[in-house]
């Protein structure tokens, strides 16, 4: 009898942790408009991002950027030296990551990984140039356009409620 009882009470002990670890992962389910609106928050205030390219050694290389602001598609456009390494790098590899985040207001962060183009297109430049831009010599001959379309995308936000799960600490990611 105490054979049956020791055994009931593990059964009992299996199955509540069970449950406890559905509610926690039933937790960290996370609507895709919530993230996505969690996302837009933290890039809106964020005026710098981090970018990063691979090099021809396959090591990462990571730079600050000024990016233009962001859509609801979550598309990134950059400008930059048409001449730069990272130019090289994105036509030799276009796998990026640009990472936003302010960690001196510590409200999270969001993480893109996606596929860079180079865009050589100078009337569309022009239609997205910059006031400072004014003060660089021959910007229009110097500079091209960086579109980044997102493939996915990692998000925390503790407004948002959007945290990582607790067990594997992964950050909720939506696919594009």
């Amino acid at each position: 009898m105490r054979t049956i009882y020791t055994i009931g009470k593990a059964i009992g002990a299996f199955l509540i942790s069970l449950l406890i670890h559905q509610t926690i992962s039933a937790q960290n389910v996370i609507p895709r408009d919530t993230v996505l609106a969690g996302a837009k928050d933290i890039i809106s205030q964020t005026i710098y991002c981090g970018l990063v390219t691979t090099d021809e050694t396959g090591l990462p290389k990571i730079r600050t950027m000024n990016p233009f602001p962001v859509k609801d598609d979550f598309v990134i456009w950059i400008a930059t030296s048409r001449s730069s390494e990272k130019v090289m790098e994105m036509r030799n590899n276009p796998a990026v990551n640009v990472y936003f985040a302010d960690h001196s207001k510590a409200i999270g962060y969001v993480s893109i990984s996606g596929k860079a183009e180079v865009i050589d297109d100078k009337e569309l430049l022009v239609k997205m140039k910059r006031d400072y831009w004014d003060g660089i010599p021959n910007w229009k001959n110097n500079f091209v356009l960086i579109k980044i379309a997102p493939v996915t995308m990692e998000v925390i936000n503790y407004k948002y409620s959007i945290n990582n799960n607790p067990q594997t600490f992964k950050a909720p990611e939506v696919q594009f």
